[in-house]
């Protein structure tokens, strides 16, 4: 694996899509070159294989030509075992020498140092205090934390500084840091988002095989506003003549709102290389009769068209509305503090986002 000759900069460009500039001077590794390498025998990680890597940098500046609505982003985990067929993330892993089908769902490389690292990062004269977003990449909830525990020590650090921060996730076990998330929102904004795309058990069990069910993931959604913490929902990815009908939008709207969602925000799926040759194959294998409607309905590129996008964001919004919630201004972090009376929320213009 060429993971000595990784620098930051170009690891985080191959997260977001975007290419390096070229005849740019080397920069220190992401990595140091030892690895050590673990297989751990057990129900919940048999067949995974944890590279435990120790990072010279977890903050991660996102290159400008990125559609990401953050600048800076910490990203624990590398691979995720959460195996979204769809995952864009997938690409980033052809950067390691590793592969972007199975490979990613089973070669999960952990940066073990990232909360001390993070820690003497944002104590640097150099640091701004800039939002920080987590969960863009992979899932900084999925399985693997609940061996490593790096999140503890990362909101910890975020606290400490009164850093604003977000995190995206699929998972419950953010629950376990709960008391962490309410003691930072005390001093700093602090933004949750929980993904639920669809609520169709038999698509969940085959495109989203490793995550918990999206009952679960309301459970979530609901256990944080019990205590003060609103959570919006990232209803992504909407998945084209699977989960799209009006009917099954309607449900999905209306059990988010049920779950005390404070937005709603639909994102269709999209196909970047790496992720779009997974997907492809597993639609073969579930839905070989949509393989066709597929290949034209993105035949343009990794997105969607722009008429599809916009109906389903017009759908979905116009339920939102109905079921009493609004979708979220992309980028902001949410002020979770339960003083203070409560902003007025803007409602957005249709618009697809590109974190799934």
């Amino acid at each position: 694996m060429r993971w000595e000759n990784l620098t930051a900069e170009s690891a985080e460009s191959a997260a977001s899509g975007a290419a390096a500039e070229h005849g740019r001077a080397a920069e220190p590794a992401l990595f140091d070159a030892n690895t050590v390498v673990r297989t751990f025998d057990t129900p919940e990680f048999r067949g995974i294989t944890f590279h435990e890597v120790r990072a010279r940098s977890v903050l991660n500046r996102v290159p400008g030509a990125s559609r990401m609505p953050f600048e800076w982003t910490v990203n624990p985990y590398r691979g995720c075992t959460h195996a979204c067929v769809y995952c864009f993330a997938r690409k980033t892993h052809s950067y390691l020498d590793l592969d972007t089908g199975l490979g990613f769902d089973t070669q999960i490389v952990v940066k073990v140092n990232a909360p001390e690292v993070l820690r003497r990062q944002l104590a640097s004269r150099r640091w701004q205090g800039d939002h920080v977003a987590m969960g863009t990449n992979v899932d900084c909830y999925q399985r693997a934390e609940g061996r490593y525990r790096l999140m503890p020590g990362i909101i910890g650090a975020l606290t400490e500084h009164a850093n604003p921060f977000s995190i995206l996730t699929k998972g419950t076990l953010i629950l376990r840091d709960l008391d962490l998330l309410v003691r930072a929102a005390e001093v700093t904004d602090v933004g949750i988002s929980v993904s639920v795309g669809f609520l169709d058990p038999e698509l969940w069990r085959t495109v989203e095989p490793g995550t918990p069910a999206p009952e679960r993931r309301l459970d979530v959604v609901r256990t944080l506003g019990e205590h003060g913490i609103g959570c919006g929902v990232l209803m992504a990815p909407v998945v084209p003549f699977l989960s799209d009908h009006p009917d099954q939008l309607r449900a999905t709207v209306r059990a988010i709102a049920a779950a005390g969602a404070t937005s709603v925000t639909p994102l269709t799926l999209h196909l970047r290389p790496g992720a779009r040759e997974w997907f492809m194959a597993w639609l073969g294998r579930h839905h070989p009769h949509l393989v066709r409607r597929y290949e034209r309905l993105y035949a343009a590129g990794a997105y969607a068209p722009t008429w599809y996008q916009r109906r389903i964001t017009r759908q979905v919004h116009d339920l939102a509305r109905e079921y009493g919630i609004g979708p979220a201004r992309a980028g902001l972090a949410r002020r979770i503090r339960p003083a203070g009376p409560a902003e007025p929320e803007t409602a957005a213009e249709p618009t697809q986002l590109t974190l799934m």
